[in-house]
């Protein structure tokens, strides 16, 4: 923890700068780039029926999209009003009214016609739902009826039968609390949430490097510091405020430079909105790019603290922070022999990047006296993430980049209940304030006063496959309760996924909209209860910010959902039903109670207790952690771990795939097109020089296939790194195999290899948009 606190927003330069100009054309005609006016205009319009409500939520409420932590229109790293196109996407879910009754009742069949982005525009869940195997309709249920159903079914089963999971869309970290702390209580350990499917590797992977489990500094220390290294993360598009960060860097004189097998149009330039002369000429925002292989990064790494030791060699300190190694870390001598003992041209190979351009990197860290490494799924979403960011943690520990200003390693989150979740305990691997460990177990059961299952529990993933189990397994999931989540659009090899849902007893889906995992079948009963928005939620609620500022959002008056529900409180009642002689065990009435236990339950969060108005905020653990050098470890010490160099090498005439993120957020499309490169969502993003090879001309249709599905689309040509393509997600996940797990964090592989073709050369009379190919064998390409 630092002793360090967060000094507040910071000014803007007023004047322009020229040199950081993408165009002397005002407002980038001719060029593809987002339509910033055009699309805020069509949010007015989509929310005209309640603009007086979408203008106190965006004005008054903290932003449930990113996890940049807006606050109103504000911030704590630059002053202004912040605004992006992300947040205005989302703000429909919170204005829109109910779904017509007409509608929602229709035949299940006409409601399955329609695409996930379809079913969202119907509106809001309006009040709870049943549909049994046969039932050509949902059927209006009330409150009593569903919970007592639920809670029947939840007590005729083995808790280890029973399985949790808690998305990231808007949940506060009220609803993440509370949702742990019933799952315990209930006596299952199966409780996942959706931040461990993007950032699992980077909790777990910082804990054994640095012992933390969070950002280490701030979005400030982007504004000033040497260097900022974006590492398989497009934040231009996925967290697009960061782009006045980013703005702000580059008047400060911080280099930018981006690590990804794709040139990231969003990286290469942007159109701030909200800085006028951004949004006349666009910021260039990368300084250089070094396009990897996929699944590269290690090598890559690997490549630059090999050229800082023969560095060290011929002159000692000139590339390394030998005093900070000295005081703070361990390790240095098994990572020299480790890297010594590397190849040059594996390296190369395996990264995709020349020895050459290794050390230009290596030598623009070695003369940074500060820098800020920030990554993302590009990274984590590999079956050996956990070993990619400890390879960040390593250079960060190396060059003494930890723990203090304009310094530090930065997880960025993708949404905004993403970093509350775990630390909230709504995860197999952790309880609040800690891990699942004997001494956190008997800690909470103390506050608690009921017993914590001692059983390790699944990650979602897991859970889903052991609804396949033979019915007397005591893990085969007999009830699978959902707040939120699309799984059939989120997880690799939709179609088993689809067969894991079906052979469930019973699922509930906690919800504010339909998705089309919510009208797959159930064994017995599918059961759908209406949710309150974050903005809705009674006493109000709070959410945590990549850089671990705990933001309160006030409930905001408006219109109402009939008979939604705050998400803790039926959490509440549902603890009372199944566990009637207990229930004082698990009783609140107001959203400041659990606030309170939170305070003791975690005590990073002791502050969280006085987050009342609009407007509060404090930031747990200070400005930076790790402060001074000094690690939350048990010798106070980081550790430099070698990292071996992962299996991925593909046959010959094969290809790297991973997929991409385009207008989105998660897995809720908002445009067919890509507004930073054109690209439609079917689109394969290919090098020409390798398209040409396979005698593909751009804008043919390909087919994309592999062991494990089909893919038909179209080949666009991209600057990607030779011998990698990108499809979309989720479009692209009939490609991503099954049940393949991070070993350390049980994140899922969204990463395969593939072969790709000339569609009239695979399946000429089929439509280019979709094909089913299938096998059930899990195997693996990149192993």
């Amino acid at each position: 923890m630092g002793k360090t606190k967060h000094p507040g927003p910071m000014k803007l330069p007023k004047t322009p700068d020229p040199k950081h100009w993408v165009s002397p054309i005002p407002f980038g005609l001719g060029k593809v780039k987002p339509k910033h006016i055009r699309d805020t205009m069509k949010v007015v319009m989509e929310n005209r029926d309640n603009l007086p409500y979408a203008y106190r939520i965006l004005t008054q409420g903290v932003c449930d999209g990113c996890a940049l932590g807006v606050s109103g229109l504000n911030d704590q790293t630059l002053k202004g009003p912040h605004l992006c196109t992300t947040r205005l996407n989302v703000l429909r879910l919170n204005t829109m009214p109910a779904i017509e009754e007409a509608v929602l009742h229709s035949d299940i069949d006409e409601l399955r016609k329609m695409k996930s982005k379809e079913l969202r525009q119907l509106g809001r869940i309006p009040y709870p739902l049943s549909r049994k195997p046969g039932d050509k309709k949902f059927r209006r249920i009330t409150w009593d009826e569903a919970l007592n159903k639920i809670a029947s079914k939840i007590r005729r089963i083995d808790p280890k039968q029973l399985a949790f999971f808690l998305t990231a869309r808007g949940i506060t970290n009220e609803v993440f609390y509370t949702g742990g702390k019933l799952a315990r209580f209930l006596g299952t350990n199966n409780i996942d949430n959706a931040s461990r499917i993007c950032h699992s590797p980077s909790k777990t992977a910082l804990k054994r490097s640095l012992g933390i489990g969070a950002s280490s500094c701030n979005y400030q220390d982007w504004i000033g510091t040497d260097v900022l290294i974006f590492w398989g993360s497009v934040a231009a598009n996925n967290q697009p405020v960061s782009t006045k960060y980013m703005y702000a860097a580059k008047r400060k004189g911080t280099k930018i430079i981006c690590i990804n097998p794709y040139r990231e149009p969003a990286m290469d330039g942007y159109w701030v909105p909200s800085i006028p002369d951004s949004a006349l000429f666009g910021t260039k925002i990368a300084d250089d790019f070094y396009q990897v292989n996929i699944g590269g990064d290690i090598a890559f790494m690997n490549g630059v603290i090999k050229h800082w030791f023969e560095m060290e060699e011929e002159l000692p300190g000139s590339a390394i922070d030998l005093n900070f190694i000295r005081d703070h870390a361990k390790g240095i001598d098994s990572l020299r022999e480790h890297v010594e003992n590397l190849d040059w041209k594996e390296l190369e190979i395996s990264s995709g990047i020349s020895k050459i351009r290794m050390l230009e990197f290596a030598t623009l860290l070695a003369n940074a006296k500060s820098g800020v490494f920030v990554w993302s799924m590009g990274l984590t979403q590999h079956r050996f993430g956990t070993d990619n960011i400890s390879q960040v943690a390593n250079l960060a520990i190396l060059r003494g980049f930890i723990g203090r200003k304009y310094c530090g390693v930065m997880p960025i989150r993708g949404h905004s209940g993403v970093q509350g979740s775990g630390e909230m305990g709504a995860d197999p691997f952790s309880l609040p304030g800690g891990e699942f460990d004997q001494t956190n177990i008997e800690r909470l059961e103390k506050l608690w006063n009921f017993e914590i299952p001692k059983w390790q529990g699944d990650i979602v993933g897991v859970s889903l496959e052991n609804a396949m189990l033979p019915e007397d397994h005591e893990r085969k999931i007999n009830v699978f309760y959902t707040s939120g989540g699309n799984f059939l659009e989120t997880m690799p090899d939709p179609h088993f996924i689809e067969k894991c849902l079906q052979n469930i007893d019973l699922r509930v889906h906690q919800d504010i909209i339909l998705n089309s995992s919510t009208l797959v079948d159930a064994k017995e009963e599918v059961i759908v209860l209406p949710a309150m928005t974050r903005y809705e939620q009674r006493g109000g609620g709070t959410s945590t910010s990549t850089e671990r500022m705990v933001y309160f959002s006030p409930e905001i008056k408006g219109p109402r959902i009939e008979e939604a529900r705050s998400e803790w409180e039926i959490y509440v009642e549902l603890a009372g039903l199944v566990k009637p002689e207990e229930k004082h065990l698990f009783h609140f009435t107001e959203a400041e109670q659990i606030r309170s236990e939170i305070a003791v339950a975690n005590p990073n969060y002791d502050g969280i207790q006085h987050l009342k108005e609009r407007g509060d905020v404090f930031q747990w653990g200070g400005a930076w952690l790790c402060e001074d050098g000094i690690c939350p470890t048990e010798d106070g010490k980081a550790s430099l771990i070698p990292i071996e160099l992962p299996d991925v090498k593909k046959p010959d005439g094969k290809f790297y795939l991973t997929t991409r993120r385009g207008k989105q957020f998660n897995s809720m499309i908002y445009s067919e097109t890509d507004p930073f490169n054109d690209a439609d969502r079917y689109d394969v993003l290919i090098h020409p020089e390798d398209a040409r090879a396979h005698g593909i001309v751009d804008k043919e249709a390909v087919v994309v296939h592999n062991d494990y599905g089909t893919f038909q689309g179209k080949a666009k040509y991209a600057d990607t790194r030779r011998g990698n393509i990108s499809v979309y997600w989720p479009e692209g996940n009939v490609l991503i195999p099954k049940g393949v797990y991070e070993k350390y964090a049980g994140i899922p592989e969204y990463n395969a290899s593939v072969t790709v073709e000339k569609a009239d050369l695979y399946l000429s009379q089929k439509d280019t948009k979709y094909v089913e190919k299938r096998i059930e064998d899990l195997e693996q390409d990149i192993s």
